[in-house]
């Protein structure tokens, strides 16, 4: 069965072995989907130095980011809220969001891709 969600962003469901696809959220700008190798030093290269992953989610998501983007004065990105609504905390720099396996970090499902991409759509500004 097609995904209408990664049709329109013309994806296919498969993804290459040894790979995961994951949400790229980037400050000032709009998600945007993206194939990377499943290594470390790919998750590296992308948030721009040592990487955490967090779970502020119910949902089977990692968001992984740069472990010392606030200590870097990477630029604020997008606000993380509790389930009242309060604000908890900011990323700071380029993230990625993605799928947990078992074990390790996975490929964004279809499902999930489009509710964070939605989630993160917004791009916010901060004062």
């Amino acid at each position: 069965m097609r995904n209408a969600f990664l049709d329109s962003l013309g994806l296919s469901e498969a993804v290459r072995a040894g790979h995961l696809r994951v949400l790229v959220v980037e400050p000032e700008r709009t998600p945007y989907v993206k194939e990377i190798p499943h290594t470390l030093e790919a998750l590296q290269q992308e948030v721009g130095g040592l990487i955490e992953v967090i779970y502020p989610y119910a949902d089977l998501v990692g968001l992984v980011c740069n472990e010392e983007g606030k200590l870097l004065g990477l630029p604020l990105n997008r606000a993380l809220f509790d389930k009242g609504g309060e604000m908890f905390d900011v990323i700071c720099g380029t993230f990625l969001v993605t799928g947990l396996g078992a074990e390790d970090l996975a490929s964004l499902p279809p499902d999930l891709l489009e509710k964070y991409y939605r989630h993160f759509q917004a791009i916010e500004y901060f004062f």
